[in-house]
């Protein structure tokens, strides 16, 4: 089973190519969930730049800094691939949280010219406290909604998630070709 990002999508086989003009009523979906998705992310993106000042660091830290923590330890090169960013672009991420005290880096016990990033008990506490304050706003969000369109929700959501992951390139990404 593959364990990384990089690993699933290494594994992954191709992903059959759907022509949208073939049936008019899955073009017109695809456009509305299009629309839907851009409005979502759009939103999403400017509230958690917005709260990231709050906590003295960039989005992209906020998901290095969880990335780490839900994996337990990292190497810059499966941080680059979970972040779907190049090895020097998520080496000057982690160097950021380093420096604030929020990750250091290890050297693995096996192999020790392999370095691996952890989080610090202050990297742990600071991640705890977002999680935290998103969840109580998700909370309040999901108190107006019934209990099974909450749960159909989350479940729709996962599934469009992993959708988008099985069509990521982790690997430094490629250059769309239109045909």
């Amino acid at each position: 089973m593959p364990t990384t990002i990089a690993d699933r999508n290494a594994a992954q086989v191709s992903l059959p190519i759907v022509d949208p003009t073939a049936d008019p009523t899955l073009r017109a979906d695809a456009e509305r969930l299009s629309d839907a998705l851009s409005e979502l992310i759009r939103v999403i993106q400017f509230r958690d730049r917005d709260r990231a000042c709050c906590y003295d660091i960039s989005v992209s830290q906020c998901y290095a800094l969880k990335g780490v923590i839900d994996a337990g330890a990292l190497t810059i090169n499966d941080l680059a691939a979970q972040l779907y960013l190049d090895k020097s672009t998520a080496s000057r991420v982690a160097n950021g949280l380093v420096d604030k005290g929020l990750l250091a880096r290890e050297r693995d016990t096996a192999d020790g010219r392999v370095v691996r990033l952890v989080a610090t008990p202050e990297g742990a506490s600071m991640c705890a406290t977002i999680e935290s304050d998103l969840t109580r706003e998700y909370a309040e969000m999901l108190s107006e909604w019934d209990p099974e369109v909450r749960a159909a929700t989350t479940r729709l959501v996962a599934r469009l998630g992993r959708s988008f992951t099985a069509r990521v390139e982790a690997s430094g990404g490629s250059c769309c070709v239109v045909g």
